[in-house]
């Protein structure tokens, strides 16, 4: 069987991961935690060039990738892994990182990856993780992200990285999205806006269509980016 029907067979097995990260001991230990979770490593890196390069090669549905990495770092890796060449149905990148508000992060959730880890992320919560990814969600930790974004997002007006035409959303759509931003799970937003979670994930669904986001933490930088939330502006304003 072909890797890449491999990759489209296997929806329902064990995620297939790649693991970029200039220790080997990181490596190892993070090889060791995902087979006892069943899941299946299937290539791994001690450089951003070796990450391009063994992502292509294996094409798997995550990747661990340290923002940190002598020559190429995980945030050019990333850029090059999910840009004009990605395959159709690109690996989805978790970033490895020391500092909870390290820029390279932001810049990483801005070039599209779903979500950030700590190294320091128990076992548990690296295979669990890499399951929720893999699924198409995104990795975030509201309050850190938040942060994360509030201190690294440029203006409006200044980047062209995630410049969406908001304008293309229905006015519920922008409350979603602006709920999005400010951190909201679909079950706290589907309490404030007096829906069905279903219909909540169908409003986020669209949101992420129209704009072309690939996912949830990129719709919370786009928010911050566009200027429908700026930083500081921390409550939600009263649902109607």
């Amino acid at each position: 069987m072909s890797t890449e029907t491999q990759r489209a067979d296997d929806g329902a097995g064990p995620p297939r991961v790649v693991i970029a990260d200039d220790q080997a001991l990181v490596r190892t230990g993070f090889r060791m935690i995902l087979a006892a979770d069943g899941i299946e490593v299937v290539g791994e890196a001690a450089d951003g060039d070796e990450a391009v390069a063994t992502v292509r090669r294996t094409l798997p549905d995550v990747v661990l990738m340290d923002i940190r990495m002598p020559g190429t770092d995980g945030l050019e890796a990333t850029r090059r892994i999910l840009g004009p060449d990605a395959p159709p149905s690109p690996p989805r990148i978790i970033i490895l990182t020391t500092y909870d508000l390290d820029q390279y992060v932001y810049g990483a959730l801005a070039v599209g990856a779903s979500g950030f880890l700590l190294k320091d992320v128990t076992p548990e919560h690296l295979a669990a993780a890499v399951r929720l990814v893999r699924s198409g969600d995104a990795l975030l930790a509201p309050s850190i992200t938040r942060r994360l974004v509030e201190r690294f997002a440029q203006p409006a007006g200044r980047t062209t990285t995630l410049h969406r035409d908001l304008s293309t959303l229905t006015r519920r759509e922008l409350e979603v999205l602006e709920s999005l931003a400010r951190g909201l799970t679909n079950a706290e937003l589907a309490a404030r806006l007096h829906l069905s979670e279903a219909t909540v994930k169908t409003h986020v669904t669209h949101v992420l269509a129209k704009l072309q986001l690939r996912d949830r933490a990129q719709a919370v930088i786009a928010a911050y980016e566009t200027g429908l939330v700026t930083p500081g502006s921390m409550d939600l304003p009263p649902s109607n």
